[in-house]
Protein backbone atom coordinates (compact mmCIF):
# COMPACT_ATOMS: atom_id res chain seq x y z
CA UNK A 1 0.00 0.00 0.00
CA UNK A 2 1.33 3.49 -1.27
CA UNK A 3 1.34 6.50 0.85
CA UNK A 4 -1.33 8.41 -0.40
CA UNK A 5 -3.84 5.80 0.39
CA UNK A 6 -3.30 7.25 4.45
CA UNK A 7 -1.86 10.60 4.07
CA UNK A 8 -4.06 13.84 5.45
CA UNK A 9 -4.19 15.81 1.82
CA UNK A 10 -5.63 19.08 3.12
CA UNK A 11 -2.36 20.11 5.22
CA UNK A 12 -1.85 23.22 7.65
CA UNK A 13 0.65 25.13 6.37
CA UNK A 14 2.59 28.44 6.51
CA UNK A 15 4.04 31.01 4.36
CA UNK A 16 8.09 31.87 5.27
CA UNK A 17 6.47 35.25 6.04
CA UNK A 18 4.44 34.07 8.65
CA UNK A 19 4.96 35.74 12.15
CA UNK A 20 5.92 33.69 15.21
CA UNK A 21 2.67 34.59 16.82
CA UNK A 22 0.70 33.26 13.71
CA UNK A 23 2.95 29.90 13.71
CA UNK A 24 2.48 29.09 17.10
CA UNK A 25 -1.58 30.14 17.17
CA UNK A 26 -1.64 27.55 14.46
CA UNK A 27 -0.26 24.73 16.44
CA UNK A 28 -2.29 25.78 19.37
CA UNK A 29 -5.89 26.15 17.99
CA UNK A 30 -5.40 23.27 15.86
CA UNK A 31 -3.41 20.94 18.05
CA UNK A 32 -0.56 20.24 15.71
CA UNK A 33 2.84 19.70 15.78
CA UNK A 34 4.23 20.48 12.60
CA UNK A 35 3.55 22.60 9.97
CA UNK A 36 4.87 22.86 6.85
CA UNK A 37 6.61 25.91 5.00
CA UNK A 38 5.12 26.68 1.33
CA UNK A 39 5.71 29.25 -1.18
CA UNK A 40 2.56 31.19 -2.84
CA UNK A 41 3.32 28.14 -5.61
CA UNK A 42 2.99 25.93 -3.74
CA UNK A 43 6.87 24.75 -3.50
CA UNK A 44 7.96 22.86 0.51
CA UNK A 45 10.49 25.12 1.48
CA UNK A 46 11.20 23.92 5.06
CA UNK A 47 9.19 22.52 8.32
CA UNK A 48 8.64 24.10 11.34
CA UNK A 49 8.20 21.67 14.93
CA UNK A 50 6.42 22.36 18.07
CA UNK A 51 9.94 22.34 19.83
CA UNK A 52 11.31 24.50 17.10
CA UNK A 53 8.76 27.54 18.82
CA UNK A 54 9.75 26.43 22.36
CA UNK A 55 13.31 27.04 21.57
CA UNK A 56 12.35 30.57 19.68
CA UNK A 57 10.85 31.65 22.41
CA UNK A 58 12.52 33.72 25.60
CA UNK A 59 13.86 31.86 28.63
CA UNK A 60 10.97 32.29 31.73
CA UNK A 61 14.64 33.50 33.53
CA UNK A 62 14.67 36.41 31.11
CA UNK A 63 15.54 40.06 32.21
CA UNK A 64 12.81 41.23 29.42
CA UNK A 65 9.69 42.47 30.46
CA UNK A 66 6.40 41.20 28.27
CA UNK A 67 7.02 44.38 25.94
CA UNK A 68 10.33 43.72 24.62
CA UNK A 69 9.71 39.80 24.27
CA UNK A 70 6.52 41.00 21.82
CA UNK A 71 8.70 43.19 19.95
CA UNK A 72 11.39 40.92 19.36
CA UNK A 73 8.60 38.03 18.58
CA UNK A 74 7.68 40.30 15.88
CA UNK A 75 10.57 40.09 14.18
CA UNK A 76 10.84 36.33 13.71
CA UNK A 77 9.37 34.95 10.99
CA UNK A 78 8.48 31.21 9.95
CA UNK A 79 11.37 31.20 7.40
CA UNK A 80 13.88 32.30 10.76
CA UNK A 81 13.15 29.01 12.57
CA UNK A 82 12.15 26.47 9.88
CA UNK A 83 14.13 23.45 8.96
CA UNK A 84 15.37 24.37 5.52
CA UNK A 85 16.32 20.38 5.14
CA UNK A 86 13.45 17.99 5.15
CA UNK A 87 13.02 14.63 4.76
CA UNK A 88 9.99 13.99 2.24
CA UNK A 89 8.28 11.31 0.23
CA UNK A 90 6.41 10.91 -2.47
CA UNK A 91 2.79 9.76 -2.73
CA UNK A 92 3.56 6.26 -4.40
CA UNK A 93 5.75 5.51 -1.48
CA UNK A 94 5.36 2.55 0.32
CA UNK A 95 4.11 3.08 3.87
CA UNK A 96 6.80 1.07 5.22
CA UNK A 97 9.56 2.51 3.41
CA UNK A 98 7.79 6.15 4.60
CA UNK A 99 8.44 4.17 7.78
CA UNK A 100 11.90 3.47 7.56
CA UNK A 101 12.65 6.75 7.11
CA UNK A 102 10.62 8.75 9.94
CA UNK A 103 11.74 5.79 12.85
CA UNK A 104 15.83 6.33 12.49
CA UNK A 105 15.55 10.19 12.10
CA UNK A 106 12.89 10.40 14.85
CA UNK A 107 10.77 12.34 12.67
CA UNK A 108 7.05 12.62 13.86
CA UNK A 109 6.10 13.52 10.23
CA UNK A 110 6.82 13.38 6.80
CA UNK A 111 5.38 15.92 4.09
CA UNK A 112 4.43 14.05 0.87
CA UNK A 113 5.63 16.03 -2.31
CA UNK A 114 5.20 15.63 -6.30
CA UNK A 115 7.41 18.18 -8.27
CA UNK A 116 8.34 19.84 -5.11
CA UNK A 117 5.03 21.17 -4.37
CA UNK A 118 3.39 19.63 -1.06
CA UNK A 119 0.23 17.60 -1.35
CA UNK A 120 0.06 16.10 1.80
CA UNK A 121 1.73 14.88 5.07
CA UNK A 122 2.11 11.54 6.71
CA UNK A 123 2.52 11.32 10.62
CA UNK A 124 3.42 9.25 13.16
CA UNK A 125 -0.76 8.64 14.37
CA UNK A 126 -1.50 7.81 10.43
CA UNK A 127 1.18 4.54 11.00
CA UNK A 128 -0.19 3.85 14.27
CA UNK A 129 -3.41 3.72 12.52
CA UNK A 130 -2.58 1.80 9.53
CA UNK A 131 -0.88 -0.71 12.13
CA UNK A 132 -3.84 -1.25 13.62
CA UNK A 133 -6.05 -1.68 10.35
CA UNK A 134 -3.75 -4.25 8.98
CA UNK A 135 -3.75 -6.36 12.58
CA UNK A 136 -7.50 -6.42 12.23
CA UNK A 137 -7.75 -4.72 15.58
CA UNK A 138 -10.81 -2.79 14.40
CA UNK A 139 -12.96 -6.20 13.90
CA UNK A 140 -15.11 -6.61 16.25
CA UNK A 141 -15.12 -10.28 18.04
CA UNK A 142 -11.89 -11.86 16.29
CA UNK A 143 -9.66 -14.31 17.37
CA UNK A 144 -6.17 -13.64 17.66
CA UNK A 145 -4.19 -16.69 18.07
CA UNK A 146 -0.02 -17.17 18.05
CA UNK A 147 1.26 -19.95 16.89
CA UNK A 148 5.01 -21.18 16.94
CA UNK A 149 5.69 -22.87 13.39
CA UNK A 150 8.75 -24.50 11.78
CA UNK A 151 10.33 -22.13 9.81
CA UNK A 152 9.93 -23.90 6.59
CA UNK A 153 8.41 -23.65 3.18
CA UNK A 154 4.16 -24.00 3.20
CA UNK A 155 4.15 -23.99 6.87
CA UNK A 156 1.89 -20.68 6.78
CA UNK A 157 -0.14 -21.64 3.56
CA UNK A 158 -0.91 -25.22 5.87
CA UNK A 159 -1.72 -23.25 8.87
CA UNK A 160 -4.09 -20.98 7.10
CA UNK A 161 -6.00 -23.71 5.42
CA UNK A 162 -6.56 -25.76 8.69
CA UNK A 163 -8.22 -22.39 10.11
CA UNK A 164 -10.43 -21.62 7.05
CA UNK A 165 -11.01 -25.80 7.24
CA UNK A 166 -12.56 -25.77 10.68
CA UNK A 167 -15.07 -22.52 10.09
CA UNK A 168 -12.10 -20.02 10.46
CA UNK A 169 -12.28 -16.83 8.10
CA UNK A 170 -8.91 -15.15 8.19
CA UNK A 171 -9.14 -11.40 8.98
CA UNK A 172 -5.41 -10.74 9.08
CA UNK A 173 -2.08 -12.21 8.70
CA UNK A 174 1.76 -10.84 10.32
CA UNK A 175 4.10 -13.29 10.12
CA UNK A 176 7.62 -11.50 10.27
CA UNK A 177 10.66 -13.72 9.41
CA UNK A 178 12.32 -12.90 12.49
CA UNK A 179 13.27 -16.26 14.02
CA UNK A 180 12.08 -16.41 17.51
CA UNK A 181 14.22 -19.36 17.83
CA UNK A 182 16.33 -21.74 16.12
CA UNK A 183 13.99 -23.00 13.38
CA UNK A 184 10.68 -22.03 14.38
CA UNK A 185 9.08 -18.49 13.30
CA UNK A 186 5.13 -16.93 15.42
CA UNK A 187 1.97 -16.21 13.05
CA UNK A 188 -0.21 -14.06 14.87
CA UNK A 189 -3.36 -14.36 12.74
CA UNK A 190 -6.67 -13.14 13.42
CA UNK A 191 -9.78 -14.97 12.58
CA UNK A 192 -13.77 -14.29 12.48
CA UNK A 193 -15.73 -17.61 13.27
CA UNK A 194 -19.55 -18.58 14.37
CA UNK A 195 -17.65 -20.76 16.80
CA UNK A 196 -14.04 -19.86 17.34
CA UNK A 197 -13.67 -22.83 20.25
CA UNK A 198 -14.04 -25.37 17.20
CA UNK A 199 -11.21 -23.90 15.16
CA UNK A 200 -8.71 -23.58 18.20
CA UNK A 201 -9.75 -27.31 19.21
CA UNK A 202 -9.32 -28.34 15.43
CA UNK A 203 -5.65 -26.26 15.09
CA UNK A 204 -4.66 -28.25 18.43
CA UNK A 205 -5.52 -31.64 17.00
CA UNK A 206 -3.78 -30.91 14.35
CA UNK A 207 -0.89 -30.61 16.16
CA UNK A 208 -0.41 -26.64 16.30
CA UNK A 209 1.49 -25.34 19.36
CA UNK A 210 -0.83 -21.80 19.82
CA UNK A 211 -1.90 -19.30 22.72
CA UNK A 212 -5.16 -17.38 22.35
CA UNK A 213 -5.02 -13.77 22.86
CA UNK A 214 -8.99 -13.86 25.14
CA UNK A 215 -9.61 -10.66 25.44
CA UNK A 216 -9.74 -10.60 21.42
CA UNK A 217 -11.88 -13.17 20.97
CA UNK A 218 -14.59 -12.26 23.12
CA UNK A 219 -17.80 -11.08 21.29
Amino acid sequence: MFVERIMTRDVLHVAPDATFAQVSEIMRLKKVRHLPVVEADGRLVGIISHRDVQRAQPSTITTLDVGEVKYLLSKVSAADIMHKKVITCAPSTLIEEAARLMRPNKLGCLPVVENDRLVGIITSVDLLDFFLDITGCWVEGSTRITVSLPDQTGQLAALLATVSAHGGYIVSVVSPRTPQSEGKRIAMIRFDADDAERVITGLREAGYDLSVDITASAK
